[in-house]
């Protein structure tokens, strides 16, 4: 990739609608589109300021493509850093493509993806975190993930691992400089100091990496699986949560013979709900293969919901007994998943009988899907799983497992120095330890890259962006 280049893309989704915003960025952007672009005032846009509207056609020898309003960023001033010229043409795919090989053959290449946030990376308008805040913020799918890419978009992760970098850094060059008086015996660096940053940044560190913990499970949503015997109702109840008939509901047990995925926002957080086979004993060879996978998706779910017919569930029945050993089962082979345990179809109960069955399965939540009773009291159930106060309180959360990655070697090098300060280990050994522990910070901010973790990071990022 020749980061030299005047680069054209999409910046809008692929696909007829009322406009689309062609973007052009390049040292020779401005130059490009004055050769394609006719002002209906007679304007040369070469000549005129940036961030500036003008409105015109956009011209193939005599053959009029389009009539665009044309807007112009220049250099620093711009999202790359370089010049940029964003063309709002109407939304017809003919005209896109048309325009764009117009580009084309004026001398512009295709961006690859994320080869515009890439270049404003390269040209210092944000550092790597925040350049991957940006494919975040436009796969937030909910208000909890969107606060998060906004908070590190604005620089308040990179923000903090610079301050630390900062510090440590200062430290690490009184080291650096006793090392040039190793004859002397003299000390430039304050020991007790010292011990208080690394303290400090060892605190830090643990915070963020626990926050951790959150932010993947914000950022990818929550698993949550429903299981329970055939015909108790666990499509009812995916339906009920998600408002709509997204699962087969039948009398015939069995009638889920495969997982059925669908997503819900609760709160601002969002849940992967999973409806799966049955679990009872069985000789159908195909539902068998459902009940594997039931079993393979409890694996996969951070929370499980177990739903059983409370109907059919009387003191000393056999029903109560196959309950009980089935939640035994559950808690025994995932002793570490939060276990939700509901009885449905509870509007065919009478007081007392819920009153005997709350007092048989401790815990137990009634509620009725069919009818939608109980279902939000199911929901605030779910929401509670979910430690939200680092996001009420607009605190750091990392939600990059690269970055995780980075804070737990970061954290894993400052351990050994605080170790070297105790043990009075050499400064040249320290030094060592020291620079390791900047390195890792500076691979999260992106003082320390490399082509190919480049590549990686914008390679999932979409063209245009």
């Amino acid at each position: 990739m020749n980061h030299h280049d005047t680069i054209v893309a999409l910046a809008t989704p692929s696909g007829a609608g009322a406009i689309a915003i062609i973007r052009i960025s390049g040292k020779d952007a401005i130059n490009v589109a004055s050769g394609v672009f006719q002002s209906i005032h007679q304007k040369d846009i070469t000549k005129q300021k940036s961030h500036t509207l003008h409105l015109g056609h956009i011209v193939d020898e005599a053959k009029i493509l389009d009539q665009v309003l044309l807007s112009i960023f220049k250099g620093t001033n711009s999202y790359t850093g370089e010049n940029t010229i964003e063309i709002s043409c109407h939304g017809s795919t003919y005209i896109q493509q048309q325009i764009i090989q117009l580009l084309l053959r004026k001398g512009c290449r295709m961006a690859q993806p994320g080869e515009f946030t890439l270049r404003s990376f390269l040209n210092g308008k944000m550092d790597l975190s925040q350049a991957e805040a940006v494919a975040d913020l436009i796969s937030s799918d909910n208000e909890a993930s969107h606060q998060i890419a906004m908070q590190q978009m604005r620089g308040g992760f990179s923000n903090e691992i610079a301050k630390l970098r900062e510090e440590l850094l200062n430290f690490a060059s009184l080291i650096e400089l006793e090392l040039d008086f190793a004859e002397e015996d003299v000390e430039f660096a304050d020991r007790t100091q010292f011990h208080d940053l690394l303290n400090r940044i060892e605190f830090v560190l643990k915070r963020l990496i626990d926050s951790f913990a959150v932010g993947n499970v914000i950022k990818n949503g929550i698993p949550v699986a429903i299981v329970g015997e055939p015909n108790v109702g666990k499509s009812t109840l995916l339906n009920a949560l998600l408002n709509e008939e997204r699962a087969i509901v039948s009398d015939i047990a069995g009638t889920t013979r495969d997982t059925i995925e669908d997503e819900l926002v609760i709160g601002g957080i969002g849940f992967r709900f999973i409806d799966t086979a049955g679990i009872r004993e069985t000789k159908d060879v195909v539902e068998s293969i459902g009940i594997k996978k039931t079993f393979e998706k409890i694996e996969q779910s951070q929370v499980v919901v177990y739903l059983m017919d409370s109907s059919q569930l009387t003191v000393d029945n056999e029903n109560l007994k196959k309950v009980h050993i089935e939640l035994e089962k559950i808690k025994n082979q995932f002793p570490l998943k939060p276990l939700i345990i509901i009885g449905n179809k509870a509007d065919k109960l009478d007081v007392n009988q819920k009153e005997i069955i709350k007092s048989e399965i401790a815990s137990i939540l009634l509620l009725s899907a069919k009818e939608n009773l109980g279902v939000d009291d199911l929901k605030n159930q779910l929401l509670s799983f979910v430690n939200t106060g680092a996001l009420r309180n607009n605190e750091t959360i990392v939600t990059n497992t690269r970055h995780y990655d980075s804070l737990i070697k970061a954290l894993e090098e400052i351990q050994k120095v605080q170790w070297g300060l105790q043990s009075n280990l050499s400064s040249d050994l320290m030094a060592i330890d020291i620079r390791q522990a900047l390195y890792y910070f500076g691979e999260i901010t992106g003082q320390v890259t490399n082509d190919e973790l480049l590549g990686n990071i914008f390679a999932n990022f979409c063209i245009g962006k």
